[in-house]
């Protein structure tokens, strides 16, 4: 089909759709995040942890030099920041307001202590396999469990140390017996 290469299909191919709620599933894809005011790059996939849909922001370990922790500390009156301490991030170049990092609140928040937290309808996103710019509210920032993957890690090491632990138990057998031949 001659419309196979379209930027409708590219944009579709890198991404899932989640027919229940109509948001784009990114897993493991690279993309960038920028300021949806002045599209400065704030962020990359390297440094996304997850998303918190109660804050409606992507979670970062990491950002760009492009964004500025706010001075002041600011107190969160109402929703889910409420009785948080916590700064704003600003845009360097445009001065937006992009999100926040939680410097104290209550244990319900500690995960996200220290983190950005970046306002997903202050950010789009540019998916580096389609080429294309989309709005960060469109998109989920799911993160696959690591329980299954952690198991399996678990289940892989245990099968090397018994095989370990038997190859030692031979080699110990052997050198015992060769040690005694010798005597």
């Amino acid at each position: 089909m001659e419309f196979d290469e379209s930027l409708l299909v590219q944009r579709f191919s890198a991404t899932s759709m989640d027919k229940e709620t109509g948001l784009r599933k990114i897993y493991h894809q690279q993309l960038t995040l920028h300021c949806s005011h002045c599209h400065t790059v704030l962020g990359d996939s390297c440094g996304i942890c997850g998303e918190i849909q109660s804050l409606d922001s992507i979670v970062c370990l990491s950002v760009t030099t492009d964004i500025v922790v706010g001075g002041a500390n600011d107190f969160g009156r109402k929703g889910e920041i409420a009785n948080c301490i916590y700064r704003s991030l600003i845009c360097r170049c445009c001065a937006s307001l992009v999100g926040k990092v939680i410097l104290s609140g209550p244990s319900c928040l500690s995960m996200i202590r220290s983190l950005f937290l970046l306002h997903k309808p202050d950010i789009s996103c540019y998916i580096l396999d389609s080429k294309s710019l989309v709005k960060a509210v469109t998109v989920t920032f799911d993160v696959k469990p690591l329980v299954p993957a952690i198991n399996e890690v678990e289940k892989q090491f245990r099968a090397h140390l018994e095989n370990f632990t038997h190859m030692s138990s031979r080699l110990m057998a052997n050198n015992s017996g060769t040690y005694k031949l010798g005597q």
